[in-house]
């Protein structure tokens, strides 16, 4: 049965997408507060859809976005703290700031649908563990991103306009792979060792699992290949976006053939 989001999360919502509309777009003296705003908001959203004032979570693959592109808000502003020069350009925010409208809009239309079974204490672990690792591949991708941009500007005697030099956001991005490959191993260890508890059922090849693993084998080449034998630049940034790629029709993609083309309620979340 489809989840109908109550007033007191769609007032919430519509107010969160405009202040990351205008975080989108003002001026940088009012983009820092209409993030924090908007950040706060967001959250309040995430508590909502994960049964703070229901008796049943709910998720599906639009939340899971919402989730991701939350958490890389999150880190964006752990980053600024530490590299203020972030602060002092919008390569970074208005970008985010538009992803993140987009996420909330999509997470209000489709809202995911109830998570009916009792997956013990170890369930909440374990969605923790699977959206964080999303979320840190999330911020990798980003700072790619912003290194093959660097990189570009560079080889045409440009400034970068990420404000923060070339080794340091490659030195960044793998450090955000490394972290993130932990959690996926973390995660798949424990859908192997624990999915009967977590989903009262036994570990199967399903298209979440079959992606899964194969992104998790394509970040473990990357992380060969980074620390063995010096990959960097396009070479490493093909293998980081085929590795998200890959996790993202893990979870979302599979998430959203089911509920969206097939209309049918997942076995599992």
């Amino acid at each position: 049965m489809p989840f109908a989001i109550p007033f007191h999360a769609l007032l919430p919502g519509l107010v969160c997408a405009l202040a990351y509309a205008v975080s989108a777009l003002a001026a940088h003296r009012s983009t820092r507060a209409a993030l924090v705003l908007a950040w706060l908001l967001h959250a309040l959203l995430l508590g909502v859809g994960l049964g703070l004032w229901h008796d049943e979570p709910h998720f599906g693959f639009a939340p899971a976005l919402s989730v991701t592109v939350w958490l890389v808000v999150a880190i964006y502003a752990v980053e600024a703290r530490y590299y203020p020069a972030l602060q002092a350009r919008r390569a970074l925010p208005a970008p985010l700031a538009t992803l993140s409208l987009l996420a909330v809009l999509l997470s209000l239309v489709f809202p995911g649908q109830a998570i009916t079974h009792q997956g013990a204490l170890l369930l909440p672990l374990h969605w923790a563990l699977g959206i964080a690792s999303y979320g840190l591949f999330a911020v990798a991708v980003v700072h790619a991103l912003l290194m093959l941009r660097a990189e570009t500007r560079i080889r045409h005697a440009s400034e970068s306009d990420s404000g923060l030099p070339l080794m340091t956001l490659e030195r960044l991005t793998f450090r955000f792979v490394a972290a993130g490959f932990a959690l996926l191993t973390a995660t798949l260890a424990a859908g192997f060792l624990f999915d009967e508890r977590l989903y009262g059922t036994s570990w199967n090849w399903n298209h979440k699992m079959v992606f899964s693993v194969l992104s998790w084998a394509v970040f473990a080449v990357l992380l060969y290949g980074r620390w063995q034998l010096g990959w960097r630049g396009w070479r490493a940034a093909r293998w980081l976006f085929t590795g998200a790629g890959l996790l993202l029709l893990a979870y979302v993609g599979s998430r959203f053939v089911l509920e969206i083309v097939l209309h049918r309620a997942p076995l599992n979340a």
